[in-house]
């Protein structure tokens, strides 16, 4: 009897539940060995190498059934969603250079596999996709790469691989869209991915990270764009992706914010930084980059960096007084000088935007309380006071109830 497309999927659906549980049991086999650190390029080449080779060990008739299939639709195909660093959700210079490696790797030597870029077009006629993350351990000595494959059609990780990679050279600067976005975009969606580069061969990836898949590829798009200057283009690919119903995202709004003040529309600029605050505010996760002199409560002096912190002041102190609720403004420092310094530096700095704040609105006095939390809760903990770890010298903006306050 011929078999049609829609049978060997069906024949392929109900072989499922038999791989995934030994690739189950291969992860948990895989978590249990002990891992050794290596260099950049050996621990890329063997996560990657580990990784596809775990899609082989699915049973004989499974891979004769998927060859078939392969042959009848886009079953081969990956995209690479653009790799993160673990700790920030940002893409840094290393971060790309893994996946650059990563790509080439597979395209060299996995021929079963076409790799394509991971845009909304792609995205559509893709069977699998690749996400990894690398994030710093500890005093920074070393750091964790984790790669995930994931299969769109049935949200299932089928791998994961894991190594440790060796030394403290590793360029973490953010690239462009992450250095110059005024908040840190890590919602619950990149929560999700990161969460899904961890996950085990055999169990769901996260499902939020999953239902936005595709307007994730058009964000990388928007992002590709702007770090290239190509900042109309960028523009319409965020203003695309806004129009969205799951386009209410930080990434989104940060997007919107920077293309628009780099191309002098203030006004729409403004108007994306009150989204962020809005969206900020509600969720409780509003951090900005209001980057303060070393050792002082005074804001940079670099006029370009510093021009729209007064619009970033009034937005906040709107969306603060419409949530019609009290809000913690928390000041945070870098790992650099003593703990004492820190704790106290962070709490003057706090007070400044607070005070800025209830200039802006005087009905927020009384609603608001700032706090210092020195660097205890670093996200980066490098103490290099660039670029690299301007979020651990974020201003962060928790809603709380007024009897706290």
């Amino acid at each position: 009897m011929l078999k049609t497309p829609r049978m060997y999927r069906l024949i392929l659906a109900s072989a499922l539940a038999v791989p995934l549980t030994l690739l189950t049991s291969c992860a948990v086999h895989q978590t249990a060995r002990q891992e050794t650190t290596a260099s950049f390029d050996q621990a890329l080449d063997a996560a990657t190498d580990d990784l596809i080779a775990q899609t082989q060990k699915l049973p004989v008739f499974l891979n004769k059934v998927e060859a078939k299939l392969n042959k009848l639709s886009n079953a081969g195909i990956i995209v690479v969603d653009p790799m993160l660093d673990g700790a920030s959700g940002q893409q840094t210079e290393v971060t790309k250079k893994a996946e650059q490696r990563l790509v080439q790797r597979v395209q060299a030597r996995f021929p079963q596999f076409s790799v394509l870029p991971f845009n909304a077009e792609d995205m559509a006629k893709a069977q699998y996709v690749l996400n990894g993350t690398i994030t710093r351990m500890g005093n920074g000595a070393s750091y964790r790469l984790n790669l995930a494959l994931t299969e769109v059609k049935t949200g299932v990780v089928l791998a994961q691989a894991g190594a440790r990679i060796a030394g403290s050279a590793l360029d973490t600067s953010p690239t462009p869209f992450y250095r110059d976005s005024p908040a840190l975009s890590k919602d619950r969606v990149v929560e999700g991915y990161i969460r899904t580069s961890q996950t085990s061969a055999g169990q769901p990836a996260d499902p939020v990270y999953l239902e936005r898949l595709p307007t994730s590829a058009l964000l990388a798009e928007a992002n590709a764009a702007y770090n290239a200057d190509r900042l109309t283009d960028a523009l319409n690919l965020y203003e695309a992706a806004a129009k969205r119903p799951d386009g209410q995202q930080l990434r989104v709004y940060n997007g919107l914010y920077l293309a628009n003040w780099q191309l002098r529309r203030t006004a729409e600029a403004e108007k994306a930084f009150s989204v962020i605050a809005q969206l900020g505010l509600a969720t409780n996760n509003l951090s900005v980059r209001f980057l303060f002199k070393p050792g002082s409560t005074d804001f940079l002096a670099d006029p370009k960096i510093t021009a729209p912190y007064p619009m970033w002041i009034r937005q906040i102190a709107r969306q603060a007084a419409q949530a019609g609720q009290c809000v913690n403004v928390i000041g945070h420092t870098s790992r650099t000088g003593s703990e004492q310094t820190n704790e106290r530096l962070s709490l003057q700095r706090a007070d400044v935007v607070k005070k800025r704040l209830e200039q802006e609105d005087p009905g927020l006095a009384g609603k608001l309380r700032e706090e210092g939390l020195g660097f205890r809760e670093n996200i980066i903990g490098t103490g290099t006071d660039d670029s690299r770890d301007a979020l651990d010298r974020r201003v962060e903006f928790r809603v709380i109830s007024c009897g706290a306050a």
